[in-house]
């Protein structure tokens, strides 16, 4: 079974869902942290979806409405290889008209309201 994704115009499979749906259940202790201040409503009133594939990427956390995408990044990110590979993510998703901010875990651990706080600008 294959699924169109609308937003993307991409066609999400069942083995990229069972990803996400597996990086939910193993979440970082980051995305744990900033999750729990993006649930339900509680930052803006806005729906943020957590490990959500979208074209060929499966993204941290969105904000369908407006496009907005959250990237909690660890010190792997600081490797070549995978800056040069989140570049071209960034740039597929600006494509797609997405806003992207990212985080560096320390940030979420250490300064979750100032997180929040560049979020909810992002998102007015």
């Amino acid at each position: 079974m294959r699924v169109k994704n609308k937003m993307a115009k991409r066609i999400i499979t069942p083995q990229r869902i069972n990803l996400a749906r597996g990086l939910r259940r193993q979440q970082t202790p980051a995305e744990r942290v900033l999750w729990n201040r993006l649930r339900n409503l509680q930052l803006e009133g806005t729906k943020f979806r957590r490990q959500q594939p979208i074209g060929n990427y499966i993204l941290d956390f969105v904000n369908l409405e407006s496009k907005l995408v959250v990237e909690i990044d660890g010190g792997q990110h600081n490797h070549k290889q995978i800056r040069e590979k989140d570049e071209q993510r960034t740039k597929w998703l600006e494509s797609e008209g997405y806003r992207i901010l990212r985080f560096w875990n320390n940030d979420v651990l250490t300064n979750i309201e100032g997180v929040c706080l560049l979020i909810q600008e992002a998102l007015k």
